[in-house]
């Protein structure tokens, strides 16, 4: 399983942060119920970290109507090995 950030962005009237709020917790999902949002802060998104096998599989966790607007990344982590790894293989130094 890979892990993704999946964005959700709503509009931010007021009744539009309503809706989508009762729809995440309407739905059941663990992943929609534990979802961090930005709306107090004036950002209407919501933002979940989720695993799933791939990209396609972690937007279905989104609900159908919120879909189209949504945004997923794939995560990922570096270690300093990795890191001196990557930039072996592409001809870098990681030293300063």
């Amino acid at each position: 399983m890979q892990r993704f950030l999946v964005q959700v962005p709503h509009d931010p009237d007021i009744f539009a942060c309503a809706k989508v709020v009762r729809v995440f917790l309407g739905t059941g999902s663990q992943y929609l119920a534990q979802a961090d949002w930005g709306c107090f802060d004036g950002d209407h998104r919501a933002w979940m970290i989720v695993e799933a096998l791939s990209k396609e599989e972690a937007l279905q966790i989104v609900p159908p109507q919120l879909r189209d607007k949504a945004y997923v990344v794939g995560l990922n982590k570096f270690t300093l090995e990795s890191l001196e790894e990557v930039m072996r293989k592409h001809g870098g130094t990681t030293e300063s």
